[in-house]
């Protein structure tokens, strides 16, 4: 009896794992649908791969031992950057890494500080006023450079300097978080993954 009650939670609780894999691989497909839609749609502005994108949202990830977010939810953020057009290229991974120890230090999501910093990406001049609304913190010298490398057709240089002052601020934290957490949140990540790429399969 005890061994049909073992027999009976054990297929209980794969049907279980089998049920939140196929949620979980449904939800990653919208995810990497609308990563493509958004490509398209800007004419792929940003000059990426909807396969670069979801590899580096797995690659700033916890299941990659580098934050205490799901590629996901990443990936999420990286989507809303793709909407700004003039984030392009190696910004975009810089800005995507960003929004990370953003949402550590500032809590909330990847994609929660993700419209303020494309603002100010895609218009460092005016956009950098949303960054203030979070507490980033400007010098005149900043403003008047930033100014300058936009209004000479430096957008690339203008961008650096706002991603310059944000990681003095916040880079590294959710690296932080990830090794203060001890792996934890890596091995649940890992065992998230094998359900979701069974429920692909299925």
């Amino acid at each position: 009896e005890a061994a049909v009650g073992l027999a009976i939670g054990g297929l209980k609780a794969l049907g279980g794992a089998i049920s939140d894999g196929i949620a979980d691989a449904r939800e990653n497909a919208k995810i990497q649908a609308q990563t493509a839609a958004v490509i398209k749609s800007t004419g792929n502005a940003a000059g990426v791969t909807a396969e670069h994108v979801a590899d580096m949202a797995s690659a700033l990830s916890d299941a990659a031992g580098k934050s205490l977010f799901g590629d996901d939810q990443i990936q999420q953020s990286a989507n809303l950057l793709l909407t700004f057009t003039n984030i392009r290229g190696a910004a975009l991974d810089a800005a995507t890494a960003v929004s990370v120890d953003m949402a550590q230090a500032l809590g909330g999501a990847p994609k929660d500080s993700a419209i303020q910093l494309g603002k100010a990406l895609n218009d460092p001049i005016k956009g950098i006023t949303a960054l203030t609304r979070v507490g980033v913190t400007f010098t005149d010298e900043q403003k008047d450079m930033i100014r300058a490398l936009q209004e000479t057709g430096d957008m690339a240089g203008a961008q650096q300097v706002i991603l310059d002052e944000l990681n003095k601020e916040f880079g590294g934290s959710a690296a932080a978080a990830a090794a203060a957490d001890g792996g934890w949140a890596q091995f649940t990540a890992r065992m998230g993954e094998a359900k979701e790429a069974i429920g692909t399969a299925i």
